[in-house]
């Protein structure tokens, strides 16, 4: 067995390599060795440079990546790709492949996974800590000749481990999900995620919060991430040390669970849904002429808000509807601003109050019957749901129209009236968001 022990350099968040080596190794001994800077075709960042020491004139003279692809692609041909957090490696590499259209596919390893099997106990297994610790010298750390000939010899030190042909045989197989895995997450953490509804938490190193998600089936639905390919995916699974999970029951819950824990924890992989959007609202007033105005505004400008919506959008959205239900004037719905008398593209059923062809209180009338049935969409509503486990039924509560929370109960509970659920309630914050998501169920 042939193994290709690998490290790159490349130029930080675009990931252009900037340099690579390879040794080949056959199980004894280094017989072959292949490094070469890389051209990345794009400016190297100063703290790039502070880093590794490569800049901008080292490879201003070095080939491109197409132009040593071939030779990569020969020299890697049928050997196992090598390497300490090998999905950075491999992705790396595989990345300027596709880019050139080339589809690249070795078996890999990871000396970081492999490590915490064979030699379990280190505080850490970053390449020079675990190095350090092994006392195993990196000559030119963070270049990648002097750090691919350090992960040569702790590779080495691995081999000759007891149990080490077991192991090495069983992260191999087309089964094993080892070569997946995040480097720094420990295999018996993936195992142990559920395949139900739920939401799922990836932490880092630290035991924070870096991602929150949620899934009908947890455990599926994390090893996606793990398959893919996109920048952030890539970026969040390298910092993966840890994942929790709280089960759902339904993936209406896991959706609510999700939202409140985004908006406590502002994960930095979240960062579309993290920051909770403004707040809209329809509300009703009286002119001087005597005749109401449907408006709408934020909701924090909003005085006895008749409805709260996701956006302007869904606002008039909304009052649109009630224009053509109940015949209304778009000008005195406030879906025309600055006109003397309504002239909407799309609504024709005014009967003629901004041309005073209609008095004030027939016209009120139809707006009162308007508000009323926005009012009644504030109602009481107990949405019953599947519990986490056999023995349980869940809940989620809504009163007059506003969110509450959810909870679990269990099936041999005797429940009355809706005041006797208030003891098994997880009382959660109402927002924008929350109502988009009950508001299309209950539509």
């Amino acid at each position: 067995m042939i193994y290709t022990i690998i490290d790159v350099e490349t130029s930080g968040k675009s990931n252009r390599l900037t340099e690579i080596s390879i040794f080949k190794y056959d199980g004894t001994q280094v017989i072959d060795e292949y490094t070469s800077l890389v051209d990345p075709e794009q400016f190297i960042p100063d703290y790039i440079t502070a880093l590794t020491g490569i800049d901008n004139g080292m490879v201003a003279h070095a080939p491109t990546f197409s132009e040593i692809a071939q030779d990569i692609l020969a020299f890697t041909e049928n050997c196992i790709f090598v390497a300490h957090n090998v999905n950075f490696d491999y992705n790396a590499i595989r990345n300027e492949f596709k880019d050139i259209g080339i589809d690249f596919n070795r078996k890999k390893l990871c000396t970081i996974r492999l490590a915490r099997k064979l030699i379990p106990g280190h505080k850490s297994y970053s390449l020079g800590k675990l190095c350090n610790a092994l006392h195993i010298g990196i000559h030119g750390r963070h270049r990648a000749r002097g750090d691919a000939e350090a992960t040569v010899v702790l590779f080495e030190l691995l081999l000759h481990q007891e149990g080490a042909e077991t192991v090495f045989n069983d992260f191999l197989k087309k089964s094993s999900k080892e070569a997946t895995l995040p480097s720094h997450l420990p295999t018996s953490v993936f195992n142990s995620l559920p395949h139900t509804p739920g939401v799922y938490y990836f932490k880092n190193k630290k035991g924070k919060i870096i991602y929150v998600g949620k899934a009908k089936d947890i455990k599926k639905r994390v090893l996606s991430h793990f398959y893919s390919k996109t920048k952030k995916s890539l970026e969040m699974c390298r910092e993966t040390a840890d994942i929790d999970f709280s089960l759902s029951g339904s993936e209406l819950i896991a959706l609510l669970m999700e939202d409140a824990a985004i908006k406590k924890h502002y994960p930095q992989y979240n960062q579309v849904a993290k920051r909770a959007p403004k707040m809209h609202a329809i509300f009703s007033y009286t002119d001087r002429k005597g005749i109401i105005h449907l408006a709408y505004n934020t909701l924090k400008a909003t005085p006895n808000p008749l409805l709260v919506l996701h956006s302007i959008t869904e606002c008039r959205q909304q009052i649109e509807l009630l224009c053509n239900q109940f015949e209304l004037c778009p000008k005195y719905c406030h879906l025309q601003e600055g006109v003397e008398t309504c002239n909407h593209f799309k609504i024709h059923t005014c009967k003629g109050i901004c041309k005073e062809q209609e008095y004030p209180e027939r016209y009120n009338k139809r707006v009162l019957q308007a508000t009323e049935t926005l009012k009644n969409n504030k109602k009481d509503v107990v949405l019953k749901q599947k519990g986490r486990y056999d023995y349980e039924d869940a809940f989620i509560m809504i009163e007059q129209g506003t969110y509450v929370g959810y909870g679990f109960i269990d099936k041999t509970e005797q429940i009355n009236n809706t005041e006797e659920l208030e003891s098994f309630l997880i009382r959660q914050q109402d927002n924008s968001d929350v109502q988009k998501i009950i508001r299309r169920v209950l539509n």
